[in-house]
């Protein structure tokens, strides 16, 4: 592949994995495995997420200027994904690599399933008025003018959010793929979700790129990793865009679908 199409590539899962806030490292990782069979997987994970970090890093900037990222949230998830994106990292030496990605492929397609079943029975977020220890409330407004009251379980979002980082360090695919359907079942609207987690794809990812500058899984490739980041960043900027025109349940129907497409590689993946 010429550095063109490197940049093409980017684009391409850049703008949906923004679109969808899962990435992109989900449709990067499964592609750079087929068409490099001979590249090792520590190169392949360390393209996919300084991928990840240049496409979350434009999104975010897009989101931020169309007032969807809920930043108190944000931070504390960011900052709950860092142990999680180095207990993952750790984790790849002592666990069957096999045996995870069965189970959690496995786990993304239920995962997508319940996603659809929970779309058609209407509103998935929280009702405002719901009490409960941990539970606070959100009033934001967005660049239009949009009002948006919604409330969710902290506890129950940084626990998610430490998940989120070992998937991303253990799997290399950012996970957003997870984080975006846990904070919609959580209350989130659809789009606030979107970007709220691009933002602390952001730190985690960054983590995970520290890790790999560590063991050298960057210095290879290096052309091929900033032809794709570059125009990963590039196509963040097309997917935020987008989705102002698009309806949360429309993102949602993607991100299941996408979902299930990571999920049954991943799970392909564990059993061959």
């Amino acid at each position: 592949m010429t550095i063109f199409l490197f940049v093409l590539l980017g684009i391409a899962v850049g703008g949906f994995g923004t679109l969808i806030g899962a990435g992109g490292g989900f449709l990067l990782t499964p592609i750079l495995l087929i068409c490099f069979p001979s590249m090792t997987a520590e190169t392949v994970t360390a393209i996919s997420m300084i991928t990840v970090f240049f496409n979350s890093a434009s999104g975010s900037s897009a989101y931020a200027f169309m007032k969807r990222i809920d930043y108190k949230t944000g931070i504390i998830f960011a900052i709950a994904t860092i142990p999680g994106a180095v207990i993952g990292t750790i984790l790849t030496g002592y666990v069957s690599r096999q045996m995870f990605n069965c189970i959690f492929g496995a786990f993304m397609v239920v995962f997508a399933v319940v996603i659809i079943l929970k779309s058609r029975m209407g509103n998935s977020s929280a009702p405002i008025d719901r009490e409960g220890r941990f539970r606070v409330k959100r009033n934001l407004t967005d660049r239009e003018g949009h009002e948006i009251s919604f409330s969710f379980n902290m506890v129950s979002g940084i626990l998610i959010s430490i998940f989120v980082g070992l998937v991303s360090g253990f799997l290399g695919i950012g996970g957003g793929i997870v984080h975006v359907p846990a904070l919609v079942l959580l209350g989130f609207p659809a789009h606030f979700a979107t970007a709220t987690s691009h933002f602390a794809l952001v730190f985690s990812s960054a983590v995970s790129i520290l890790v790999h500058l560590g063991d050298g899984s960057l210095t290879q490739n290096a052309a091929m990793s900033l032809s794709i980041a570059c125009g990963a960043a590039a196509g963040a900027q097309i997917g935020a865009r987008i989705s102002k025109h698009i309806k949360g349940s429309v993102i949602m129907l993607c991100l299941a679908i996408a979902l299930i497409f990571a999920g049954v590689r991943i799970l392909y993946m564990g059993l061959v």
